[in-house]
């Protein structure tokens, strides 16, 4: 059996893949693409690879229960703080569609480059954006979003991510230590806000203003 079909079956199966939006997302970007060749063997293997630079791009599943967190639709506007090596970017940018946009900041020049790359070379270059900058200030430019998505560890809720938020809409991150976090979903409507336990996870650390000051 393929591995791609496979692995979705166990998703399923665990309860984390629920929707069908996040499944056709999952099967048309390929996770090859954004892996270093050395490791694109590994692409459905269920865990974190090495993308260089002392950062990882997420295991499948985490990708997948991120994404359903957000509860995207076709057209939606999308900020997502950590690039990465840009696939979680790409699956977003496949379930909200061509009417939708994807605006990713990665704080580390070269991997940014990388990630326009991929994206581009995964047919999404079209709609998704990546910024080289602080992710903890947000990109307030392009604001405000119906979605946030943070693929790094932070401190703290950041104040400018709460602001950039839609009147509606949902922020999905990790808040914790360096070492151990927990998932948050933050669901925003009007002027009142709903916090979500997801779980235990392990993320690298956010950095900038509103991260973790490592030296």
């Amino acid at each position: 059996m393929d591995k791609k079909i496979e692995l979705v079956k166990r998703l399923k199966n665990c309860g984390y893949m629920r929707t069908k939006k996040v499944e056709k997302g999952f099967l048309e970007v390929d996770r090859a693409i954004f892996i270093p060749d050395n490791l694109k063997h590994f692409a459905y293997h269920d865990y974190p690879l090495e993308i260089g630079f002392g950062q990882t791009i997420s295991a499948p599943h985490m990708v997948v229960i991120m994404c359903e967190l957000l509860e995207l639709e076709k057209g939606q506007k999308v900020l997502e703080i950590g690039a990465g090596s840009g696939y979680h970017a790409a699956m977003i940018a496949n379930i909200v569609g061509k009417n939708g946009g994807v605006y990713t900041v990665e704080n580390i020049p070269a991997l940014a480059e990388i990630a326009a790359e991929n994206i581009k070379m995964a047919g999404y270059g079209d709609r998704v954006h990546v910024i080289v900058g602080d992710g903890s200030l947000g990109y307030e430019e392009k604001g405000p979003y119906d979605a946030i998505l943070v693929t790094c560890a932070a401190p703290q809720l950041p104040d400018p991510l709460k602001e950039q938020l839609n009147t509606k809409g949902n922020i999905v991150i990790p808040i914790g230590s360096l070492y151990l976090q927990t998932l948050y979903r933050f669901k925003k409507s009007g002027e009142n806000w709903k916090r979500e336990v997801h779980g235990d996870v392990v993320f690298v650390p956010m950095r900038g203003k509103f991260g973790f000051h490592l030296s």
